[in-house]
């Protein structure tokens, strides 16, 4: 999308004169409310609480159909090479429901691993599946990093109530101290070892992988061969696991069209299997499919996840707004932001186009939260009286049976309190506590928080993050962002002594040269 175009030059007028919009004044229009809010069953979107006035929303709109956003949708579903730079299909989707329009070879291949994975976790979930020592699995250390090790964790630690499989343990930080401290707790003879690592060569993974099975070969007292039967690898690179000495068959594989980020739907979810079953996990998988076939099928003007694409747009592209903070009121939701925030910025950090010439707008925004109400009495303060404008994301359930009442009372009470606060402000005549107000929000209220609304709840933002990509003409899925430092961090562990002053002064002053 060029900021010359006429859509976007009258976006850019109506941008200056945005100062002058009051939210709580649009809200008394009759009909805002109902033009947006978008009920998708299991989640209702507020969208109401913006700095948008009818005008905006219908250029917003068009900027979406005239950037082909719903067009490169389809393309990226019906299995087109849209990752532009390593010439690859991005079928994530095509996990949630494998659509007869996409290759055979990925269907056949989606179909043997999800029976794979349902069989081996259903065996370690009744015991039939053992440790070495013929113990059944009690405990399984889920190694990996990025979106092997957010996703998968993220989900487990939502989904708690869910759990009737073996305890999980997540690990991804390459600090000893992580894994040494866990191994510690645990019985090695009923400890399973899962490394997850789409290329099996991430350094971070490998490392801790070797940790771990080093720590089952001193506690069983076991040969190297030995301890990798009591481990399991998730993959793209089977040849690496099996050199690496991983059995054939506890080798679980995903296809190389997946990327880390939107791996959580592949076999990367084994580690949810295991805790919650097959069943939930299958739960998940149709939570988000709901989504993908609203996202295709619904008209823009009601459409949740372009919506809230075109409002961050607004934000972040004329309004100025560089940052978006996510604030679930629900303390299992925890690492709901964690993982958008690498969803996000990995996907749309980006200065590059499609065709490979410098961006001209400001992308992906950064992300950052953490849950209410821990938020209020840490960040608010800036949210309300702070000089930045920072659209919010609020997040809750209606129901929540594992809290109780009183509790839920008060923090739902809570979360809606604080987007009216940040709408309608307060007049003072004490400077000091005086609220300008006009901030914006959006309210999502899960009916209660299972499988399948976790399931729309994620979809729901991966394809927000599509839209912005689109409209934006970068590549969201692909991450050389990420590459350079690995190379360096290789650079300096082999040796190499060609640094500038301030870093070989580090490496000296850390013990890493002489």
């Amino acid at each position: 999308m060029s900021p010359t175009t006429d859509t976007w030059v009258k976006l850019q007028a109506l941008a200056a004169e945005a100062n002058s919009i009051k939210i709580a004044e649009q809200l008394n229009i009759p009909g805002r409310l109902d033009r947006l809010s978008v009920d998708l069953g299991r989640i209702y979107v507020d969208l109401s609480k913006h700095a948008v006035t009818e005008e905006i929303l219908r250029l917003l709109l068009n900027l979406a159909e005239e950037s082909g956003v719903l067009d490169h949708a389809r393309e990226m579903i019906s299995g087109a090479p849209i990752n532009v730079s390593e010439n690859r299909p991005v079928l994530h989707t095509g996990l949630r429901h494998p659509a007869p329009h996409l290759p055979d070879e990925f269907i056949e291949h989606v179909k043997e691993e999800r029976a794979k994975l349902d069989s081996l976790s259903h065996r370690i979930r009744n015991g039939t599946w053992t440790g070495i020592t013929g113990e059944p699995i009690t405990d399984v250390i889920n190694i990996g990093i990025g979106g092997s090790d957010l996703g998968p964790k993220m989900v487990v630690q939502a989904l708690r109530e869910f759990h009737t499989g073996p305890r999980v343990h997540f690990i991804s930080n390459v600090d000893g101290a992580e894994i040494l401290s866990l191994v510690k707790t645990l019985n090695a003879a009923s400890t399973l070892v899962v490394v997850s690592s789409k290329t099996f060569t991430t350094a971070e993974t490998l490392i801790n992988a070797q940790t771990a099975l080093a720590w089952l070969e001193t506690e069983l007292d076991l040969d190297k061969s030995q301890s990798r039967a009591q481990c399991i690898a998730i993959t793209n690179n089977r040849k690496k696991a099996q050199a690496f000495g991983i059995p054939e068959q506890q080798i679980l594989t995903f296809p190389d069209s997946i990327g880390g980020r939107y791996s959580v739907w592949s076999s990367i979810g084994f580690a949810i299997c295991i805790a919650l079953g097959v069943d939930n996990f299958k739960s998940f998988l149709a939570g988000g499919a709901q989504i993908d076939h609203h996202f295709l099928n619904s008209p823009p003007e009601t459409n949740a996840p372009l919506l809230m694409a075109l409002i961050g747009i607004w934000y972040n592209n004329f309004l100025g707004a560089q940052t978006h903070a996510v604030i679930p009121y629900c303390e299992r939701l925890g690492l709901f932001v964690d993982h958008l925030q690498q969803l996000d910025m990995e996907s749309n950090g980006k200065l590059s186009t499609l065709e490979g010439e410098s961006v001209e707008l400001e992308t992906g925004p950064i992300v950052w939260g953490q849950t209410g109400t821990n938020g209020q009495h840490a960040f608010f303060q800036l949210l309300h009286q702070g000089t930045k404008r920072v659209p919010v994301d609020f997040i809750g359930t209606i129901h929540d049976e594992l809290s109780k009442p009183e509790h839920h009372r008060v923090l739902l009470a809570n979360m809606i309190a604080q987007s009216e606060a940040l709408m309608t402000g307060q007049v003072n005549a004490d400077p000091h506590q005086q609220y300008p107000g006009n901030r914006p929000s959006s309210t999502l209220l899960l009916d209660k928080l299972d499988p399948e609304s976790l399931g729309m709840l994620l979809a729901l933002y991966e394809q927000k993050v599509f839209v912005q990509g689109a409209i934006w003409s970068i590549n969201s899925f692909d991450q050389w962002g990420v590459e350079l430092g690995k190379q360096l961090t290789n650079k300096i562990l082999g040796g190499a002594m060609d640094h500038d002053p301030s870093t070989s002064e580090l490496l000296k002053k850390a013990g890493l040269s002489d």
